[in-house]
């Protein structure tokens, strides 16, 4: 059965390329639906979909755009329309995939309509910047970047098989059978290298109850695609054992998931148990990119490539405040479990983090900022101690019977 490709273009300089992606498709027997985010000119063929509907859906008309001349505010409307656009089509049953190509500004257009949509719905970007850090582009969404090697700027020996296979590519995708599978609830929980065993354990004993859990790596882009899972209605209940992207967003590391990491779960009433692993780290890359202000802190080479910070007793109390902040705002079941023995690996006594002042001055704020119903419990046991994670499981499996 034909499938339906949404595909996003600025036709106005990218016209010869579009319809040559546009015949590929429906030679596999695919309808095409082409959309023109273009705003420079006029086409030499017809889009299913005109620049003019596209700015109105946006808010604003195409020959305002192109008097004003304000090339960040006509991409600002052309994705406000394209996103509309996009969403109601897949409202109504009719985007099966999405396909785009462009440099910088077609890119930015085409992967704002791709994040509106769900995950496992299709969706490649043949970019100029697909080389680089895709992040703004893909956010948490499932979205297939290939790198043009040369400009979009004509069909040539280089561009034209790159193109046809991004046809092949979207083509696949929606052409295939997914197998049927049993689907059962399904878990969040949040994983780094400093609290395997933990997550390990939790993730063993409620597969074991029949669960599947997803495990997110908590580098920035996992807290960002589970905070997006959550809010899109995937996730039963929470396991947040890592909540550490905090510290890299207080304190400026590099893997923040951003201010709104910890509040999807409150938001929705999903139940969550929220402890305090690794937040006793910023994370930097090699050691030459740790800011020249934080050169005297106590540093870890935990690889080559990455050098963990520890965190001071000042931000540590922050941290409690803010994630005390973030529970008290939860509309579900929420328990904050503090391990008092250490948040990680190199937390224990004798490892090169540990710092009991900075540990109290983080459970302290918790202690003296957390209201109820937020359950607040203290173990006097190890974030990677097997009872510690028993504990998690248990909680998790006493909120999902109670939902």
């Amino acid at each position: 059965m034909p499938s339906s490709i949404f595909l996003v273009g600025t036709l106005d300089t990218k016209g010869a390329e579009f319809r040559y992606v546009r015949d590929l498709i429906r030679a596999r027997g695919h309808r095409a639906i082409l959309v023109d985010v273009g705003i420079l000119g006029d086409t030499d063929f017809t889009p299913d979909i005109s620049a003019q509907d596209v700015a109105l859906a946006g808010g604003g008309s195409l020959a305002s755009l192109r008097n004003q001349g304000d090339r960040g505010n006509a991409i600002d409307v052309m994705i406000r329309g394209v996103c509309a656009i996009a969403e109601r089509l897949h409202a109504e049953g009719r985007i099966d995939g999405v396909l785009s190509l462009g440099g910088s500004g077609g890119t930015a257009i085409a992967t704002a309509a791709m994040r509106q949509l769900p995950v496992g719905l299709p969706k490649v970007m043949v970019s100029t910047v697909a080389s680089g850090d895709v992040t703004p582009y893909v956010g948490s969404r499932d979205i297939t970047m290939m790198y043009s090697v040369v400009d979009i700027a004509g069909l040539n020996k280089i561009s034209r098989p790159i193109l046809a296979n991004a046809v092949g590519a979207v083509c696949g995708m929606v052409e295939q059978d997914i197998p049927a599978a049993t689907d059962r609830p399904l878990v969040a929980a949040t994983m780094f290298g400093v609290t395997t065993p933990c997550v390990t354990r939790v993730r063993e004993m409620l597969e074991a109850k029949g669960y599947e859990v997803l495990v997110f790596h908590a580098t920035g882009s996992g807290g960002r695609a589970m905070e997006a899972l959550i809010d899109a209605g995937f996730i039963a209940a929470v396991a947040d054992v890592t909540t550490t992207e905090l510290c890299d967003e207080l304190v400026g590391g590099v893997l923040s998931a951003g201010p709104e990491r910890l509040d999807a779960a409150g938001r929705r009433g999903v139940p969550q148990v929220v402890s305090c692993g690794a937040l006793d780290m910023v994370n930097f890359w090699a050691p030459d990119t740790v800011p020249a202000a934080f050169k005297n802190r106590t540093l870890y080479r935990h690889n080559a490539n990455v050098t963990l910070m520890r965190t001071t007793p000042q931000e540590c109390a922050e941290l409690g405040r803010i994630i005390a902040e973030k529970l008290n705002r939860s509309v579900g079941p929420t328990t904050l479990l503090i391990p008092r023995k250490g948040v990680s690996a190199i937390d224990r006594k004798g490892q090169p983090f540990h710092d009991a002042v900075a540990d109290e001055a983080l459970f302290q704020a918790l202690r003296e900022n957390i209201r109820e119903p937020v359950r607040l419990v203290e173990l006097d046991m190890h974030v990677n101690d097997d009872a510690f994670a028993d504990e998690i499981a248990q909680r998790v499996l006493t909120d999902l019977e109670r939902v």
